[in-house]
Formats: structure tokens, sequence, C-alpha cells
């Protein structure tokens, strides 16, 4: 098995209208998600708030059970690493004035249909497509008990 990264899957639901943010990767430029790989001391949903955070602003409550993974190939020189890549849904609050990666990515809200012919990665699409459809079945958000983990604006490594 590859290495594990964490991602955020930000969204938010305005009058029963889900959105999700994509963000484009550096290299390639593709549509994704934030991504990071772990950090020592830090659970999962946290990695997964505090990339949101670093690479486009995001500040919010990211749920502590992920929605799924997918693989993702990942460069570093001259080695290829497969990457499990756990998500986590993330209901944004807002996006701050400046981050460490602005002017790095670009970043923009879409309707999950639209996210889903966007996305490079198949398992990526059907994981926002699973969402739309839990989101939109249930007509609540799957935050659990609402014990997520909330990313302040004041954080700073």
């Amino acid at each position: 098995m590859g290495k594990k990264q964490f991602a955020a899957l930000p969204f938010t639901l305005n009058n029963s209208e889900l959105r999700v943010m994509l963000i484009t990767t550096r290299r390639k430029g593709r549509w994704s998600v934030p991504k990071g790989s772990p950090m020592r001391k830090t659970e999962p949903h946290h990695t997964a708030a505090l990339e949101a955070y670093e690479e486009a602003g995001l500040v919010g409550v990211t749920a502590k059970r992920a929605l799924g993974s997918f693989k993702h190939r990942k460069r570093k020189g001259d080695r290829k690493r497969t990457m499990n890549v756990a998500v986590f849904p993330m209901r944004v609050h807002g996006q701050e004035r400046w981050w460490p990666e602005k002017g790095e990515r670009e970043a923009i809200w879409v309707s999950p249909k639209t996210a889903g012919r966007l996305v490079h990665k198949a398992q990526l699409r059907r994981l926002i497509a699973r969402f739309a459809a839990q989101t939109e079945k249930t007509a609540s958000l799957p935050l659990g008990d609402g014990l997520g983990t909330r990313v302040l604006s004041s954080y700073s490594r």
C-alpha cells in the first residue's frame, strides 16, 4: 500500500444549494481538492482542515470521519508514489484575505455536477457525487454530532 494523504472537501449549503470548492494543483494545474501529508501529533481530519486553510484560506468545521478515499500518484524527483487520499467534508464558514499559498493556485466554487466534470480523478468524482446525493437525501450535513474540528483564522505554524 502507498503513502497516506488527507484532503478536505470544502462545501457550503445555501438555500439547499450545495456548492463545493475545487483548487488547482500546483504542478499540472488540474482541478482537485486541498490535500496534504500527515503531520505529527495531528489527527487526519485536522490535517485536512489545515490544508484547506493553507491552500485556499478556508475556515470552517471538518468532519472527523472520512467520506471515502481516492488514489493519487505523486511524483518526487524521478520517483512516483501512489498515495491513498482520505477525504473529509469541510463546511466552510469563510475565507481569509491572506493564506500561505495565496496566488499559487486557482480556486472556484461549483455545483457537485460541475465538479464532476472538472475533476481529473474518477474516484474523487464518485466521492463528490456520493456526498452530494447523501446531502440532498438527508437534508442534513454529514458532520455527525457537530464535533468536527474548527479551524480558526489565527492559525500559524
